[in-house]
């Protein structure tokens, strides 16, 4: 199911390799595209009001005149074409809804640039929480090998005399709760994948494999201020620009709504070519007329649809005003997020450092016969905490970062955030 000119390249699949995937097979997109070739054909019906309305039709008429007073019954028939033509030579109307239709199309073509933005966004989050569990794993694994290696140590000292049954029952209860951590962590990441899939358009059983690069780009803080970041996201959000097209579509409505109690100015003509049975050949018929219609009353109908129209037009200019709002404290939150997942993966870090030299430390005393078991078992609980930790801050980092990049505008198709990251070499 995978395209040929993707699942023939080596490898697994990358992020970039997710989101065009993604972007050709997303239901969201998809819908989104459709929403826009539909606003794009209702702009080219809408303009066709500035030309004139030509139709074709023909005629056949059997015509019986009884007879009375003396007179002979006759009977005709009548035939022929007849071209008719309309135009619209002038209507206040016209132009406001060729607007309209023209601004609906621009909303729908921003909100299909919107739903890219969506699904970028959640084939980015699916892809480090993939690659999140994975490490997951990994760290699991890791774990459940240092309890085994200690339980096979508290088993072998117990069998030279230096180790109670407790330390053994100990020590085996610590390797049962890392393989229960390690089978959730497994379970875990058996439905990340899915959710890669699905991120991706894909049923949700699809088998695909995914790299290993989540972790190779560097982390560290970024250098943007959060005004410069607010000012992004009013220049290229995309749903923004959305909400302002809706807006002038709104406004658009609303003045079409008030050139309904308007004068219209009309011409109409027909050309036609009648035949009778009873007369040899035919003869040409014609008309024409211009007619100026000027709306008087209606019971006030056409005041209130106005009326209404502009309402609705303020209505809609709230809510993009509200938009606006709601846009700058998703940008503000989205901000202080990431600089807090920036302390928090330095903080891990050293905590795991920290962790790390513990459990080693317990394990050269257990080692040494001057530790006791629990010791060692609480050092390494720790630092099995500890890697969960960072693995998680590192995540959160990373989605941290793609949130902001979305909120702001600043994020590209491919899944990369225009974001300006200074890598930390401190540690």
């Amino acid at each position: 199911m995978i395209p040929t000119e993707v699942a023939s390249r080596a490898g697994p699949l990358t992020l970039e390799d997710l989101v065009d995937l993604a972007l050709r097979n997303s239901p969201v997109t998809r819908a989104a595209w459709a929403q826009a070739r539909a606003a794009a054909a209702t702009y080219g019906a809408e303009r066709g009001s500035w030309f004139p309305t030509v139709s074709g039709q023909f005629d056949a008429t059997r015509l019986k005149t009884a007879g009375t007073q003396g007179r002979t019954a006759v009977s005709q028939t009548v035939y022929g074409p007849t071209v008719n033509l309309t135009w619209l030579l002038f209507g206040f109307g016209r132009g406001p809804a060729v607007t309209a239709a023209r601004e609906g199309l621009i909303e729908a073509n921003w909100t299909h640039n919107a739903a890219i933005q969506d699904v970028v966004l959640g084939v980015g989050r699916a892809y480090y929480q993939y690659s999140s569990l994975r490490s997951l794993v990994f760290a699991s694994r890791t774990s459940l090998n240092e309890a085994e290696t200690n339980l096979a140590a508290a088993e072998e000292r117990r069998r030279v005399g230096v180790a109670t049954i407790s330390d053994v029952l100990q020590a085996r209860t610590s390797v049962e709760q890392a393989r229960l951590v390690l089978e959730q962590s497994e379970g875990d990441l058996a439905a990340a994948k899915g959710g890669v899939a699905v991120a991706a358009g894909f049923p949700v059983n699809l088998a695909i494999e995914v790299d290993s690069l989540a972790d190779a780009a560097p982390i560290g803080r970024m250098t943007a201020e959060v005004d410069s970041l607010i000012a992004s996201a009013r220049q290229g959000r995309p749903d923004l620009a959305a909400a302002d097209a809706a807006v002038a579509q709104a406004r658009a409505q609303a003045r079409v709504a008030a050139a309904a109690r308007l004068p219209s100015l009309t011409a109409a003509g027909s050309t036609g070519r009648s035949y009778l049975n009873t007369v040899v050949g035919g003869r040409n018929t014609y008309s024409a007329s211009v007619g100026l219609s000027l709306p008087m009353f209606n019971g006030f109908t056409w005041e209130f649809d106005a009326r209404a129209a502009k309402a609705r037009a303020d209505a809609v200019e709230a809510r993009a005003d509200q938009l606006w709002r709601v846009a700058e404290l998703e940008v503000f939150t989205a901000y202080f997020a990431l600089r807090t997942a920036t302390e928090r993966v330095r903080t891990a870090e050293a905590l795991l450092a920290a962790a790390d030299q513990a459990a080693a430390a317990a394990r050269g005393r257990y080692r040494a016969g001057v530790g006791s078991l629990l010791e060692l078992l609480t050092a390494e609980n720790v630092l099995a905490g500890a890697r969960a930790q960072r693995i998680q801050a590192r995540f959160a980092w990373r989605t941290s970062l793609l949130q902001l990049a979305h909120d702001a505008g600043l994020l590209e198709s491919d899944g990369r955030p225009k974001i300006t990251v200074v890598p930390d070499t401190s540690r």
